[in-house]
């Protein structure tokens, strides 16, 4: 099992949609990002995994940052 390396690059997400009356794997992916209230704020790595998470959810959440 091999990972890639990131270099470092980092992306920092927002919440600003609410979960309610959303669908259960939405929610889901908002607690794998580490986002589950309102304006929460999250530095996570970026690679491709939470790139998919965040598309998965794009009206729930906001990209703030990339470095």
């Amino acid at each position: 099992m091999s990972a890639k390396k990131t270099d470092g690059k980092t992306v920092t997400v927002q919440q600003i949609g609410s979960p309610l009356r959303r669908e259960p794997s939405q929610r889901e992916t908002l607690i794998g990002l580490g986002l589950n209230k309102m304006r929460r704020t999250r530095t996570l790595q970026d690679t491709p995994a939470v790139r998919g998470m965040i598309n998965k959810v794009a009206h729930l959440v906001r990209v703030v940052d990339e470095v």
